[in-house]
């Protein structure tokens, strides 16, 4: 990797976006005075910048581009045309240096203790007999691979044998109920799948074989599967393969295996929007611009090379279902050469008996140095008082990351105490935002920037991000609409199915012509941070005055005796609204008149009276997405008359068990309100 050699000469690991800013004023004389000044310039030239990020990571082509970015226009952009890469020939590029300094490639832990190591070679050596194996039974570049499969190596095996061949990856977590998937799958047609015969979660053994038969009795396009053995599973399932049994292959076909050279912009993989308001996107990203967008990132994440001299020797974690697209960032480590650590369970043990110190033990025993997990995984850990202190081996880890949500101020200075009780007074925290849509950050970190607790510390380098009003105007110090003025590589190529681009249009252009609306509130302070303050979907907006529900949450959820609160406005047929909370007490807290005015001094203090609650309900639990996120919109839709069926899947949910209850408070809430009664 070209940019990374000063290291050589360095004592103390240097931060990569400061090695990215030398290499451009060694090798193209160019020298910014800050990051304000760096940012300006990756927008405003965007061939230019990312021809250095091309050039800078060392991304190979047998073949020459002709132009960087061919086509200027959103939807449509061409990038690098006449290039050609492979995302696992970009992994495997480092296999060599890797092992000779022995790094591993993967380090993976379960929840029973189960522990695998995988060596560069030995991940290379599986992929590439996976592959063949595909490649045996008729899978062809372009046909789609389906997995099952939880966060564990067969799954990483997979997909780098799926892009060796060209094949088309496509993953849904095997906690993800069999409807749900295939409202997925039926959309993509999988020719092949691989998938898991059961899951260990939250101290259960969860027997997965009779989805993975009803799956293939739905999906009669798959002609074969490779079976995962977990332990778990009860029942037989067909004439499937061994997966074990496939890539245990070593051969001289193996050893002579090559990933295929294909188009910059050839499908690498089919990430789905989360579902829960209508048929799932399925959005197809490439091969090159998922590269080359990482190739960015890895400044902003400040990984690099496991395996090089005085380099910071990252061990990556990001928590994370294998259906949420932070399981993709995180495998993307490999395209830096950076040892990922995965961990396969629930984070906080049992629900009888929850344990939040569990994600933080195994950090310890696999020596991560890189921490990433959900805005909600950092409060719950508030919440219920741990203690990094007292856990052996976290010294080690030197950067945190946050996304999913906003992270509130109160959660990120807490972490940074913990921390710093254990001698890591500057431990980085590294928010991020971006999305399944780019599989990338639109904002993200800097470890030369100072700590914004509670914001993303600036835009990524080569996103084009302003916040707009209503009128399309940028705005500085102000909320606006979050949008992508420029093209970005790693924007979809389409939607699979979507064959005139309709949907895809319609579902990020349609409000600003060639303007990407992402679908968040940002604020862009004067500083350069970012501020996300919820989707602007599901804005409050109290007599004309708007407010993103994260701010509320940062208000709300500080409190002690509120375990977690999701806020909805619901629209009054006279015109007017009513703002009603859910609150999830903590345990031995009653939601009486003393909760509620504690809420309401924290809104009014925080924010303002007029985001007072007009009515707290106790709630068994918060509906969340598969990926944490709030199901705020859905459930106001609910409120608002919606049918249940076009307005939330269980099979999309992370805890549909609490969906029936908030389906009947709907119920009442709709004939209360037309009967006239007084909420």
């Amino acid at each position: 990797m070209t940019g990374a050699l000063d290291r050589a000469n360095s004592s103390t690991p240097v931060p990569q976006i400061r090695l990215y800013s030398d290499w451009l004023r060694q090798e193209r004389g160019l020298e910014f005075a800050c990051y304000a000044d760096l940012y300006r310039w990756s927008v405003e030239n965007l061939d230019d910048f990312w021809r250095t990020i091309w050039d800078y990571d060392g991304v190979e082509s047998p073949t020459p581009f002709t132009a960087v970015l061919g086509e200027d226009a959103m939807p449509g952009a061409r990038w690098f045309d006449g290039a050609q890469v492979n995302y696992a020939r970009h992994v495997f590029r480092h296999a060599a240096a890797a092992d000779a300094a022995g790094q591993p490639a993967i380090v993976a832990l379960d929840e029973r203790g189960g522990t695998e190591t995988l060596s560069w070679a030995e991940l290379r050596r599986q992929a590439a007999a996976l592959a063949l194996a595909l490649r045996e039974r008729g899978i062809t570049p372009d046909d789609r691979v389906a997995a099952y499969l939880p966060n564990i190596p067969a799954a990483v095996v997979g997909l780098l044998a799926c892009a060796s061949l060209g094949a088309v990856w496509t993953l849904c977590s095997p906690d993800m109920g069999s409807s749900a998937v295939l409202d997925r799958w039926k959309q993509t047609q999988p020719k092949a799948l691989i998938a898991v015969d059961g899951v260990f979660y939250a101290g259960k053994s969860l027997d997965r074989s009779a989805a993975v038969a009803e799956l293939r009795r739905e999906l009669p396009c798959i002609e074969t599967v490779f079976l995962v053995a977990s332990g778990c599973g009860l029942g037989p399932v067909g004439d499937a393969i061994d997966f074990a049994d496939a890539v245990a292959r070593d051969d001289d076909a193996v050893a002579a295996f090559e990933p295929a050279w294909l188009p910059f912009d050839h499908p690498l993989w089919i990430l789905y929007s989360s579902g829960t308001t209508g048929l799932p996107k399925a959005i197809v990203h490439g091969h090159g611009g998922v590269i080359i967008a990482t190739a960015a990132g890895r400044m902003h994440f400040d990984l690099g090379p496991s395996y090089e001299a005085n380099t910071f020797g990252d061990r990556f974690h990001w928590y994370s279902a294998s259906g949420w697209v932070m399981w993709n960032i995180q495998v993307g480590g490999l395209l830096s050469g950076t040892t990922i650590c995965l961990f396969d369970g629930s984070p906080s043990g049992t629900r009888a008996d929850p344990d939040w110190t569990r994600l933080w033990d195994f950090a310890a025993r696999s020596g991560v140095t890189w921490f990433g997990a959900g805005a909600a995984f950092f409060a719950s850990c508030r919440k219920a008082g741990v203690e990094i202190a007292a856990i052996p081996g976290l010294d080690r880890i030197r950067a945190l990351g946050s996304t999913g949500s906003p992270l509130p101020p109160d959660v990120q200075r807490w972490g940074t105490a913990q921390f710093a009780a254990i001698g890591r007074p500057d431990i980085w925290w590294c928010n991020v935002s971006g999305g399944t849509e780019i599989a990338a950050a639109f904002m993200a970190g800097n470890p030369e920037l100072p700590d914004t607790p509670g914001r993303l510390q600036c835009r990524h380098l080569g996103a084009a991000i302003e916040a707009w009003d209503e009128q399309g105007h940028a705005v500085i110090d102000e909320v606006g609409e979050l949008v992508c003025t420029r093209p970005f590589p790693s924007m979809p190529l389409y939607f699979w199915g979507d064959a005139d681009g309709a949907r895809y249009h319609e579902s990020y252009f349609a409000e600003w012509p060639g303007v990407w609306r992402h679908g968040d509130w940002l604020t862009i302070g004067s500083d350069g941070s970012c501020t996300i303050s919820g989707r602007s979907d599901a804005t409050i907006n109290r007599h004309g005055v708007r407010m993103g529900t994260a701010e509320i949450y940062a208000a709300v959820e500080r409190l002690p005796q509120v375990a977690d609160a999701m806020i909805i406005d619901i629209e009054a047929n006279d015109g007017d609204s009513q703002l009603v909370l859910f609150v999830v007490p903590a345990d031995g807290v009653a939601v009486d008149s003393e909760m509620q005015d504690a809420i309401a001094g924290a809104i009014r203090s925080s924010l303002s009276p007029r985001f007072v609650p007009d009515r707290l309900i106790a709630a068994p639990a918060i509906p969340r997405t598969l990926s944490g996120k709030k199901q705020e919109l859905p459930i106001k839709r609910l409120f608002a008359g919606w049918p249940v069926a076009k307005v939330v899947s269980a099979d999309a949910t992370a805890t549909p068990e609490v969906l029936p209850w908030y389906i009947e408070q709907a119920r009442s809430w709709r004939q209360d309100h037309a009967a006239g009664a007084v909420s």
